[in-house]
């Protein structure tokens, strides 16, 4: 059996504040393959990009990860690397931007204002690399032309406020990709451009993974983006994940609640006079964790006495779909 290209296992993540430790992501499992797409999808407060980061080791200096947490990145005729054994920043070159790259929500805040896109881009060739600064430009040139910017030798030269909202991510996702990563992390990438631009971008993201093979993290609060990109999906809930499986299964029999409130909140085509129904109240702070089932505070079918008080272990729904949930109507496996 071929191995994951990174394995998450008992990822738990905590934030030393002047309250305490803080817990950000608790017991958090996945795997991703070659040329696979995993949706992990939730509200804003659900520890998704905490997740995400940690890949790359890219949360703060008070952050701590318990010590029974493993992200083991498989990256070919390399041995297993065990991403959060590396102390060293200068430990991490191979990690971040090499094995690994990440598009960020907001590509305006991710290049310098004051240099070039072409010499940002060049800059992070040259550190991964031994190459030239002249064959570092050209690739660059490539990757901005393959995104679909247009006259990308002189927009190489221009900076990233002469762009465009959905050139400025076309040209986080080219920097991220020419270095040719195993896995790209893409945080959010569509949710501050219209909606054609993000039909573009994800219709971009496709044609990568069948052109050069790599995993993609695809993060959203959207489950509707998820349809169209994801082949699994890993729905987040205050720091756990509470249902996952092939993207299609848990989209057409979700068996979380959250998961089901998250898809009653979405537009139907069908009905487009139908109220939207929000899920009730608000995502609670992580300083106000709540004991037993983290959604039992916004459940409508919490059990008073359990929900509140045990954690739910993992329930299978059906093949390689699995959920948390006590009132499903299957026998509990060990958590």
């Amino acid at each position: 059996m071929t191995a994951p290209l990174i394995d998450v296992s008992d990822l738990t993540i905590r934030f030393r504040t002047d309250e305490g430790l803080i817990t950000a992501v608790d017991r958090v499992n996945f795997q991703i393959a070659p040329g696979e797409v995993l949706g992990l999808v939730g509200e804003s407060g659900s520890g998704k990009s905490v997740t995400a980061k940690a890949l790359m080791r890219l949360n703060g200096g008070n952050t701590v990860y318990d010590e029974t947490s493993r992200i083991t990145l498989n990256v070919p005729d390399r041995p297993p690397l065990e991403v959060l054994a590396l102390k060293r920043e200068r430990d991490m070159i191979p990690v971040r931007g090499g094995a690994i790259s990440m598009i960020f929500q907001e590509p305006m805040a991710s290049f310098a204002p004051a240099i070039t896109v072409g010499d940002q881009m060049v800059e992070q060739l040259q550190l991964h690399s031994d190459m030239s600064k002249k064959r570092a430009k050209e690739i660059s040139i490539e990757m901005l032309d393959r995104v679909g910017i247009s006259d990308p030798a002189k927009r190489f030269s221009q900076y990233a406020f002469e762009f465009s909202g959905g050139m400025r991510q076309r040209a986080m996702i080219a920097m991220a990709l020419s270095t040719n990563p195993r896995l790209l992390i893409a945080d959010e990438p569509t949710t501050a451009l219209d909606v054609t631009i993000q039909a573009q971008v994800i219709d971009l993201m496709k044609d990568l993974v069948k052109d050069f093979g790599m995993g993609i993290l695809f993060i959203t609060h959207d489950l509707g983006v998820i349809a169209q990109t994801a082949d699994r999906v890993a729905v987040m809930y205050l720091g756990r994940i509470v249902e996952t499986g092939p993207v299609r299964r848990v989209i057409r029999n979700p068996a979380h609640p959250y998961t089901q409130g998250l898809l009653h909140a979405l537009p139907r085509l069908d009905d487009l006079e139908a109220p939207l129904t929000p899920v009730p109240g608000d995502i609670p702070s992580p300083l106000e964790r709540p004991a037993g089932c983290v959604f039992h505070t916004r459940c409508p079918i919490a059990i008073e006495g359990v929900c509140d008080r045990d954690i739910p272990g993992v329930t299978t729904v059906e093949e390689a779909h699995t959920a948390r949930c006590f009132a499903l109507d299957k026998p509990q496996e060990a958590a």
